[in-house]
């Protein structure tokens, strides 16, 4: 079965690679996970800014990721690719959703109440 690529270095995805895309993608991730560190361990910011900081961090590096390291954006090249990311991003979600609601309900079904804590029953 051959769909006109028999040698895998001139199928389309291949020739899209390219050294500086990936270095570049894993430059800004990195730097974006060590600017989330540097954030969570200096204790500079408020809790709930801290977690929109560090959503925000984690959505740009994974913005970066699929770009730079997927190569995947919405010209009409790559049509196929953004239509499967498309359909990934819901499922991605309700992953999501769903471990962090599964890791509540067992918070708080597992971990002693302590009077006088904030949010405890």
């Amino acid at each position: 079965m051959s769909h006109g690529h028999s040698d895998p270095i001139h199928h389309p995805e291949v020739q899209m690679a390219s050294k500086s895309h990936y270095v570049t993608g894993f430059a800004i991730a990195s730097l974006l996970m060590l600017a989330a560190t540097i954030l969570v361990s200096g204790h500079v910011l408020p809790p709930f800014a801290l977690l929109l900081a560090i959503v925000g961090c984690a959505g740009l590096a994974i913005i970066a990721q699929v770009y730079f390291l997927l190569h995947i954006d919405i010209s009409e090249h790559n049509i196929w690719n953004t239509v499967a990311l498309v359909m990934f991003i819901p499922l991605f979600v309700i992953t999501i959703g769903l471990t962090w609601w599964m890791f509540s309900q067992l918070y708080l079904r597992t971990m002693p109440m302590i009077p006088g804590m904030p949010g405890m029953h």
